[in-house]
């Protein structure tokens, strides 16, 4: 950012006190204080300290914890002032980025509205008199009101979605356990994520990328698996819900829905109808079974002492789960299994599966009036995705009906980076570096090239298209004698040989493995020297059978071959 942090802070609290919005903070730091942080980080970059994310003002959900702050999950008798920040938050902080301080929220994170809280509704922040969405409701406003860059909410049964939708912004619902719950209030312990709420996809996946990563404190932790998928493929196959599963939508509702598959398909994705209706019943378990045990097992112990000092809806939804019995849980657990391997069969032969965020964005007035039943209605299309151990993101997609409308592209766990490849298809944005961050480069330089026969022995393992790359002028490149026809990079010496263009590809670990174990004869892999000055591996042949080919070096690459000859380049 070219922008000092100190200005950023500056133009931020300007913002805050221009948009009046007191209900989004439980706690806001003393811009004093706020300032002086910003002027020592000035100071670092220009140092030579690796900042990836220096300046980034941040507000976050007060039911993570950060240093000094109260953490109070928006009931004040439960407030507790921890000594170090949750790691989200320490992560964030190391790679430069400001907190602001902690935004409102449904009390303990339960509901999906923004106006279970003892400071206040939190209102939308395009339309005041309807409710902003929640539980993660103050940290959505902040972004969509141009105060924060970036923010983090928690998400068990929408929370890091339905505020995205209804605020008309970005929000990322990783994988369950990418991001540790370290320092954070549970909700619903097996099912929480801490989530990323952005202006755009870029900027969320660049502070969800620094967050990602085990902690010792969160036993429900996971790893990359060595054969993730780094892209969507070129074309990918979503899937989309039948009319009658949209019944939950306003006509404008699906109107919007129906502009947003007609747009993805315009960006080159392809459609297919399911029935998304197991789904639907699966998410009825997180309140309406035993599953809200885990609510109680949170905080019920708490609230059993003094229901007074909660929300009455809050407090009614856990302690009713204190009389459940141990068998109607291991019960809904069990179907719950079933439930998954069924979405499995579902989304069996697709990328994704897109749906509205959610069904409506109601009134203050409406929700205060019912609140469970209105609650209930708006986490029709999320309270199934952590359930069913599934990530989702959630981008804005026009309006219905007067506000906001957003859609989410939800997607098998792990695989998050695919599903933000195809959100981008959406927001229009230049997709962002993958996640994760530790594929291996691989540079190929005939058939496998984009649009050539084998390119799709990539993008089926899902690697990464990573740009051109010319190499130094010490290979030969000869057109062997193969089918299909694929040419044999040949590394000759400075003195003998030519730069060859190609294409540089991200892939996980595994996928690499595959590659290699399959390779045939003449080709194996190698390092290769970049005109940039690193080395890759890449595609190579032995000499014997390049010289038993017919040289082609003089082209430059492959392709100016193929075109050279008549033939297509991209055939």
């Amino acid at each position: 950012m070219t922008e000092s942090c100190v200005a950023r802070v500056t133009a931020a609290y300007r913002r805050i006190a221009e948009t009046a919005r007191p209900e989004i903070w439980i706690t806001l730091r003393a811009e004093a204080d706020v300032r002086a942080e910003a002027a020592a980080l000035d100071s670092r970059p220009a140092a030579g300290e690796p900042l990836p994310l220096a300046g980034v003002l941040v507000a976050v959900k007060d039911n993570i914890d950060v240093a000094g702050l109260p953490t109070t999950a928006a009931c004040p008798p439960f407030a507790y002032t921890p000594e170090t920040d949750a790691p989200a938050v320490r992560r964030l902080r190391e790679a430069g980025a400001v907190v602001l301080g902690k935004t409102n929220l449904d009390q303990f994170a339960t509901g999906l509205v923004g106006a279970r809280s003892p400071y206040g509704a939190v209102r939308s922040a395009l339309r005041p008199e309807k409710v902003s969405g929640g539980s993660s409701s103050g940290s959505a406003v902040a972004v969509a009101l141009g105060i924060a860059d970036i923010a983090l909410g928690t998400d068990t049964a929408g929370s890091g979605r339905v505020p995205a939708a209804l605020n008309g912004i970005v929000g990322l619902k990783p994988t369950l356990g990418l991001v540790p719950t370290t320092g954070v209030v549970p909700a619903a312990r097996s099912y929480d994520a801490v989530t990323v709420f952005a202006r755009t996809l870029t900027e969320a996946q660049r502070a969800l990328g620094v967050m990602t990563g085990t902690d010792d404190g969160d036993p429900r932790g996971r790893v990359w698996p060595d054969d993730v998928r780094l892209a969507a493929p070129p074309r990918p196959r979503v899937a989309v819900p039948r009319d009658e599963d949209l019944v939950p939508l306003s006509p404008g509702g699906r109107a919007a829905f129906a502009a947003a598959v007609e747009q993805l398909e315009a960006a080159g994705a392809t459609t297919a109808v399911v029935d998304v209706s197991p789904l639907l019943l699966a998410a009825r378990l997180l309140y309406d079974g035993a599953l809200v045990a885990e609510r109680y097992a949170a905080v019920g112990e708490f609230i059993s002492r003094d229901p007074s000092a909660a929300d009455p809806t809050v407090a009614g939804i856990i302690l009713a789960a204190a009389a459940l019995p141990a068998h109607a849980l291991a019960a809904d657990q069990e179907r719950l299994d079933r439930y998954r391997a069924l979405a499995r069969r579902i989304l069996s032969g697709f990328d994704a599966l897109l749906l509205p965020t959610t069904t409506c964005h109601p009134d203050i007035a409406e929700v205060l009036a019912d609140p469970v039943a209105v609650n209930s209605r708006m986490g029709t299309y999320t309270n199934f995705v952590n359930l069913l151990d599934m990530a989702a993101v959630a981008v804005p997609a026009g309006e219905a009906d007067g506000s906001p409308f957003g859609v989410s592209v939800v997607t098998r766990a792990f695989e998050d980076q695919p599903a933000i490849d195809i959100a981008a298809l959406l927001t229009g944005e230049q997709a962002p570096a993958p996640l994760p961050d530790g594929g291996v480069d691989l540079a190929v330089f005939g058939a496998h090239l984009t649009g050539q026969p084998l390119n799709h022995q990539l993008t089926d393992c899902g690697a990464r298209y990573a740009g051109e790359v010319t190499t130094t002028a010490c290979y030969r490149l000869a057109a062997l004698r193969t089918t299909p026809p694929k040419p044999g990079l040949v590394r000759v010496g400075p003195a003998r040989g030519a730069p060859i263009t190609g294409e540089r590809w991200t892939l996980s670990p595994a996928a690499l493995g595959r590659f290699l174990a399959a390779l045939p004869a003449p080709m194996s892999l190698g390092r290769v020297e970049l005109a940039e000055g690193t080395w890759v591996l890449g595609f190579q042949c032995d000499p014997d059978s390049a010289a038993r080919g017919t040289d082609i070096t003089e082209h430059g690459g492959w392709r100016a071959y193929l075109e050279a000859n008549g033939e297509a380049a991209t055939a």
